[in-house]
């Protein structure tokens, strides 16, 4: 197939990009290199890829992108996406994950393209009413980056019923972990996801701070749903080949389907890292809920999607072994 990718250089992006590249797709990727590193185009810079920079909420380079090639499909996973910074500036979502998202989905069905493939998010929910989470959840967001995300899988189904392309919507629990080559990984700036920042405790002994151990949980810390970026990326494929074969509108949630506590987080780090990390224990952060861990059951029934990299050792040995080997400049 020949594939649209936006946000490919990103940390999800750039792992999805590499499935497909091993899968015998042919991929142009459209990034803004706002939030991601321009050295991810070392790592993918096969025949198979062609990179072009640009912002969706510009028409006129969508449409000279769009308009030269004929793609099968489009996987939609660019935008902004930290909850606190929605918080703070609500206009900068609605822009990047709203408008802009308008202009791409415009130009895409003006050139007739069947397919697209959504990276939404576990956050479309809010807080959980009850857990594991299905898909028919009640949509309540508790931020304004949910309520961007619900914003656009709601655009999606209102254009597929009035003709446009087929969907699927994968909603993240939390992504971790890197690539089994560690030839890419995490790295924001500034970084706010567990895992990688206890890899840092780890590594330099700094402590580590600990929202909240007062909750309703086994050990008082939050639990979350952890899934390897492989078996992510594995999702993506296998929803582009099903919306090869029929036209379908979807929604599927992307989870291991276990939780882990911050602190069982913690322990598995001390024992992959050999080192021993430093708590300190700060209040809960507003809207944390205690639980939020997904029910798998439909991905596996409709895409055959099972994962397999995603038990807890494993995601922090493949991240462990991804920050060791970094250096500057290098990977995702």
């Amino acid at each position: 197939m020949k594939i649209l990718l936006t946000g490919g250089a990103g940390y999800v992006g750039s792992i999805v990009a590499q499935e497909l590249e091993k899968a015998g797709h042919r991929l142009w990727i459209v990034d803004n290199f706002s939030t991601s590193t321009r050295a991810v185009q070392e790592v993918l810079s096969g025949a198979a890829i062609t990179w072009r920079e640009g912002e969706l909420g510009d028409a006129a380079f969508l449409e000279d992108v769009i308009g030269r090639t004929a793609f099968d499909a489009c996987v939609h996973l660019a935008g902004s996406a930290r909850v606190d910074e929605s918080m703070a500036r609500p206009a900068l979502y609605y822009r990047n994950n709203v408008s802009a998202g308008l202009v791409l989905l415009e130009t895409l069905v003006r050139h007739g393209v069947g397919s697209f493939v959504f990276s939404s998010t576990a956050a479309v929910y809010g807080a959980p009413r009850t857990v594991p989470i299905e898909e028919d959840h009640p949509k309540e967001p508790t931020n304004c980056y949910g309520e961007t995300k619900l914003a656009f899988e709601r655009m999606l189904h209102w254009h597929h019923l009035a003709g446009g392309p087929g969907y699927v919507c994968l909603r993240y629990f939390n992504a971790a972990g890197a690539a089994s080559d560690a030839s890419l990984g995490e790295r924001h700036d500034p970084e706010t996801h567990l895992i990688p920042n206890l890899l840092s405790s780890a590594a330099t002994g700094a402590e580590v701070p600990v929202f909240g151990d007062d909750y309703p949980t086994a050990d008082g810390t939050c639990v979350r749903d952890y899934v390897h970026v492989e078996d992510l990326a594995r999702a993506h494929r296998l929803a582009l080949e099903l919306l090869a074969k029929e036209r379908r509108a979807l929604a599927l949630n992307l989870g291991s389907g276990d939780g882990a506590s911050v602190r069982e987080v913690m322990a598995a780090v001390e024992r992959v890292t050999k080192a021993t990390l430093r708590p300190r224990i700060h209040p809960r952060r507003a809207g944390d809920p205690p639980v939020l861990v997904a029910s798998r059951r439909r991905a596996e029934e409709v895409l055959g999607w099972v994962p397999q990299a995603s038990s807890l050792d494993h995601i922090i040995e493949s991240a462990w072994r991804w920050q060791k080997q970094r250096s500057p400049g290098k990977g995702a």
